[in-house]
């Protein structure tokens, strides 16, 4: 896990809807990356979560409007001093009327109060029954919301306490922790690019019901897109089959999944995404061959004691894209190895014109595919011309990196020769 999410002061501020029963299991996960939480409840909250068990949970005190002007503790002005105190500021869920009284510079609660004060970013999720979240009035407050600069994230689809279905549940905490982390990332250097990515494996059909695959789990290109959205890119990834702990929420939140089989639809796809990408990431574990021709019924064992299966090659998405690259885009590779890492990974970012590579031995422990760990070597491009020049910049264009798969994702966007190859990235061939 990347180093900067833990340790965080976090102010969350919870309102009278529902909801608020889910607040419990956010602090507790808070709390487990050593995060500082502190917890202010409205009057309405408070019939509806237990003060005493957020207080367990936390560690602290658990604010309530009745201190907002007592006499014991009001001196304390804690709208003033949380709102000082807090990195972010956690409005969950939000109420149709805290919505309204913060987008109107209302103060008359705690919670109204110290989310004016503050000057850490606001992530404010609003959780109401459907109808009232589209009223146009409330459709107005959000707006007027995001507007100030403050982020709302839309509400999910599902049951609602009212017995119906429709748009307005709270998310849940892997949502609201993504959303805490987007808000905390001390890099925003990717704010306002594209990114394109490819992860997990691909599958190449025999008959209906085999195929040939690998077992790649799509990890690192989730981490990959992950880390970029954090540091405010937006995220496109083609994403292979498979890795059903990849595609839950909190995985794959902020990010735009185009699902895939096949190398050939992999490859349509990236290539509708093209011109679309600043920043095109191919991490995905393509399948090089597939039948000729795929049976269109189960294939049957009996009386058949060998079978020859006919293959030809994919295509070769990377190199189409290096071929296809214009100037400024930023082409980056991945190569899982098992001998000779480092050479054929050269190889490979020189013959299909990738500006960096991502070079891993996946026979060493640790390394190999669907491992949560990953350790890296990261290899650049020549970006001057002369063999003087590219032999003195030799060393810095081959870092290393290992640990979480998250942290060697953030580590090949932290490389300052990445913006580097960005300005002086070769034209196609």
């Amino acid at each position: 896990m990347l180093a900067w999410k833990r340790g965080r002061r976090v102010l969350v501020c919870v309102t009278g809807g529902i909801a608020a029963y889910k607040i419990p299991d956010l602090v507790s996960r808070l709390r487990k990356l050593d995060c500082e939480v502190e917890v202010v409840l409205t009057e309405a909250a408070e019939a509806l979560v237990s003060p005493l068990a957020l207080s367990t949970l936390s560690g602290r005190r658990t604010w309530r409007q009745g201190d907002f002007l007592s006499a014991s503790l009001g001196f304390e002005i804690p709208h003033i001093s949380l709102a000082k105190w807090a990195e972010v500021v956690v409005v969950a869920p939000c109420t149709a009327d805290t919505a309204f009284g913060i987008a109107h510079g209302r103060a008359d609660s705690i919670v109204e109060a110290a989310t004016l004060a503050t000057r850490a970013p606001v992530v404010l999720f609003p959780a109401m029954n459907s109808g009232m979240l589209d009223n146009p009035a409330t459709q107005r407050n959000l707006t007027a919301l995001r507007d100030a600069g403050i982020r709302v994230v839309d509400p999910d689809f599902g049951r609602l306490a009212c017995g119906g279905e429709g748009k307005g549940r709270l998310p849940d905490s892997d949502v609201i922790m993504e959303e805490i982390f987007l808000a905390l990332s001390p890099h925003k250097d990717m704010a306002g690019k594209h990114v394109l990515v490819t992860a997990g494996p691909t599958w190449e059909f025999i008959d209906p019901v085999r195929f040939i695959s690998n077992p790649s789990s799509g990890k690192m290109g989730i981490a990959m897109a992950r880390t970029a959205w954090y540091r405010g890119a937006e995220a496109r990834v083609v994403l292979g089959p498979g890795g059903g702990e990849q595609r839950q929420r909190g995985c794959t939140h902020g990010l735009e999944i185009v699902n895939v089989v096949s190398a050939v639809q992999m490859r349509d796809a990236v290539m509708s995404s093209l011109s679309w990408s600043d920043y095109v990431v191919k991490a995905a574990a393509v399948g090089d061959y597939r039948v000729k021709e795929m049976a269109s019924r189960k294939i049957k064992r009996e009386g058949c004691s060998e079978m020859t299966v006919e293959l030809v090659q994919n295509p070769d998405i990377a190199a189409e894209v290096g071929a296809a690259k214009r100037p400024g885009q930023v082409i980056i590779g991945f190569a899982a190895e098992t001998h000779d890492a480092v050479s054929h990974a050269k190889e490979k970012m020189r013959r299909k014109n990738l500006d960096a590579i991502v070079v891993n031995d996946v026979s060493v422990p640790g390394a190999g595919f669907g491992c949560d760990t990953n350790a890296v070597r990261i290899i650049f491009a020549d970006s001057r011309e002369g063999e003087a020049e590219a032999e003195a910049e030799a060393e810095a264009k081959e870092i290393t990196a290992s640990g979480d798969k998250e942290d060697v994702a953030d580590a090949v966007w932290g490389t300052s020769m990445v913006a580097m190859v960005a300005f002086s990235s070769r034209a196609a061939p």
